[in-house]
């Protein structure tokens, strides 16, 4: 086949990956000036750095299995993780049990609660018993208002702001599940009390990009950045091709977007004649902006690699200090630091400047240093992605568009459909590569008006 991948993320290299080495001739278009999305990179300090924070759990098999396909297995490093809460104006590591007792900031039995709670969602693998239900409804019941008020509260609503209390249990148990699962033990209790090891690819995720790239064209394919696509070519009920925003046509058997969803349906204008059901679900999602202030420091703001905030005032979610991850060698000296934060479309954090949002967030850095001073800070970028998160809610299953669309040959790929898990480069490369095995099944047989595969269990 002929196939034109719409998008340079992880989910449309993955498919085209799979795509070219089955023999498909396959062209990427990427709307921006490299390929990666959300782990596009740049240089620090003769470094390269992710522009969203990025690392891997023990559970995500998938990314693991195609590091080592591209050849670059023996370079993932495993890292002990080094995580915290801050609450109360205290920073509290929390790497295990014990640090959960520790935490004082709620009594004894909600810690307790706190850690059963865990426990049971790492355990439980039934997740469609939970459609449907509110996590706010279930930690309120099963872990206590307390626990919901100094931990799960702020974190939900910091990630979802008014979405919070309609927040799927489902996105809930994919969190702490898959968290938990990737912890290296056995037994009852192995979930919780073994160690938690992250994955990164030394030189950064970039090399993983890279290699894909050159594994795609390798076997024949093209990626062609700065080439935005304004309209989806239909002829027959089927997909032809597509028209580049220069007024280009270029044809194809069939045509993979992995794109977000309200970008597909403007790529085609008369789907909801086409179906109406299925324009809905595309324009019916809602997403949370994902916007990151990377500082370059002279010196460490704390010991923690993850630090996640639980204060309501606080304008950012969480503080990933990369340089607590990986030595600062590997960014010739400097120290890094992702301040991280989701708002709603409209949110003037979207609008402002890298100085701006430095300014509202430098208070709050004292709160984590009270040492903390502006002259430690050496260089400030500011990233924006307008889909960084899809609000999952308590009816998201009902709403999730199939990868078959009602257009003949035009199969879409974004992160709405990664469920129940969350969004993230092992499920999106996952994904990819479903996908791509999905439009060879359709093309080896006549067009059906079978189903799309339901999303498979972890």
């Amino acid at each position: 086949m002929n196939v034109i991948v719409i998008g340079a993320g992880v989910a449309g290299l993955a498919a085209a990956f799979e795509l070219a080495k089955h023999g498909h001739e396959v062209a990427v278009y990427e709307a921006s000036d490299r390929p990666g999305g959300q782990v596009r990179t740049f240089e620090v300090g003769g470094g390269r750095v992710e522009i969203f924070y990025h690392h891997l759990f023990r559970s995500d098999t998938t990314i693991v299995d195609l590091i080592d396909e591209l050849g670059l297995g023996a370079d993932l490093d495993w890292i002990d993780s080094n995580v915290g809460l801050h609450a109360g104006g205290k920073n509290y590591p929390f790497v295990g049990p014990v640090d959960l007792l520790r935490f004082d900031r709620v009594s004894l039995i909600t810690r307790v609660r706190l850690g059963l709670g865990a426990l049971y969602l790492r355990r439980y693998k039934h997740w469609r018993n939970f459609e449907g239900k509110r996590a706010a409804e279930w930690i309120k019941r099963w872990v206590g208002r307390e626990g919901y008020d100094a931990v799960w509260g702020p974190l939900l609503r910091a990630k979802f702001r008014a979405h919070a209390e309609n927040v799927s249990l489902v996105w809930f148990w994919g969190k702490l599940h898959l968290r938990f699962a990737s912890r290296q033990g056995g037994g009852l209790l192995g979930g919780l009390f073994a160690k938690e090891q992250l994955g990164y690819l030394r030189g950064s995720f970039g090399r993983l990009i890279d290699a894909l790239v050159a594994a795609i064209e390798a076997r024949g394919g093209t990626i062609n950045v700065q080439s935005p696509v304004e309209r989806i070519l239909i002829e027959d009920g089927r997909a032809t091709g597509i028209r580049l925003r220069d007024g280009r046509e270029l044809s194809a058997d069939v045509v993979l977007a992995t794109v977000p969803s309200e970008w597909f349906a403007r790529m085609v204008p008369d789907l909801a004649e086409r179906d109406a059901g299925y324009a809905s679900m595309l324009t019916a999602v809602q997403y949370q902006w994902a916007t990151v202030l990377l500082l370059h420091l002279d010196r460490p703001l704390s010991p923690i690699y993850w630090l996640t905030m639980t204060e309501d005032d606080c304008p950012f979610v969480v503080a990933v200090e990369q340089t607590n991850f990986r030595p600062p060698s590997d960014y010739g000296g400097a120290h890094l630091l992702y301040l991280s934060n989701y708002v709603d479309p409209g949110d003037p954090t979207t609008e402002q400047t890298a100085d701006q949002v430095f300014d509202r967030y430098e208070p709050y850095l004292r709160r984590i240093n009270p040492a903390f001073d502006r002259s430690w800070v050496q260089e400030k970028w500011l990233f924006t992605d307008r889909a960084g998160q899809p609000v999952v809610h308590a009816d998201y299953h009902e709403t999730i568009p199939p990868h078959r669309t009602p257009v003949a040959g035009l199969y879409l790929a974004n992160t709405t459909q990664i469920y129940p898990e969350d969004r993230g480069q092992n499920y999106s490369i996952r994904m990819g590569q479903r996908v791509a095995r999905l439009l060879e099944m359709d093309a080896d047989r006549p067009a059906t008006a079978a189903p799309d595969e339901a999303p498979a269990a972890p």
